[in-house]
């Protein structure tokens, strides 16, 4: 079963050691997720396998992520930070 079927199970996996980053991805779950294709879903859940310290420089923009589908999902949580 992947995370995205069972929504507790995802939650507990965006609780992360920074809260910089806790305060991205609890809130993207919670109203955004269900929105996301099928794909989409798979990329945010193989974002979530990503290391705290390279996703706090990829959402900080101290560096790009080198792998496409993930930095567009770094890109599309980030636009829908800015627009709330």
């Amino acid at each position: 079963m992947s995370l995205s079927e069972n929504k507790a199970r995802l939650r507990w996996a965006c609780r992360r050691g920074m809260l910089e980053l806790d305060i991205l991805f609890m809130p993207f779950v919670d109203e955004a997720f269900d929105e996301l294709t099928s794909e989409q879903k798979a990329t945010f859940e193989r974002l979530l396998e990503c290391d705290d310290p390279d996703l706090f420089a990829w959402f900080m923009g101290h560096e790009v992520c080198k792998d496409a589908a993930l930095n567009d999902m770094v890109q599309h949580i980030l636009k829908r930070v800015k627009k709330s």
